[in-house]
């Protein structure tokens, strides 16, 4: 059985590698290990040790918190938009709409934001 916490910290590195473009492979071999473990921390099937963490961390360019955070609202029962997936993040088109926005020149950018707030009806 697989710890919350361990599925938590999987999914954040999932999350920052793909919104870095980097594979499980580039990864691994970075941190000096083979992409199955990489994918073993990924799943939460393999809890990583803190110097894999650390080291993790450094390879991805974020601090050691960076995995642990929102781990309260990951653990939430009931989410607080129905409407949002409770692992947004999680989602590879997500990552890839968020990669694209960021993409964007930062005036168009704006405007762009303004528009999709506009659309949604949350302004």
């Amino acid at each position: 059985m697989t710890h919350p916490v361990d599925v938590h910290v999987g999914k954040r590195i999932r999350h920052r590698r793909w919104l870095v473009g980097m594979t499980q492979q580039q990864l691994a071999e970075q941190v000096g290990i083979k992409f199955q473990q990489i994918q073993k921390y990924e799943t939460g099937a393999n809890r990583v040790s803190a110097s894999r963490l650390w080291d993790i961390a450094y390879a991805l360019e974020v601090p050691v918190s960076f995995f642990f955070e929102n781990l309260e609202t990951a653990q939430d029962e009931h989410p607080v938009n129905e409407s949002v997936p409770a692992d947004i993040m999680g989602d590879k088109e997500a990552l890839d709409l968020v990669r694209s926005y960021y993409a964007i020149p930062e005036n168009q950018r704006r405007r762009l934001f303004e528009l999709a707030r506009v659309l949604s009806d949350v302004a």
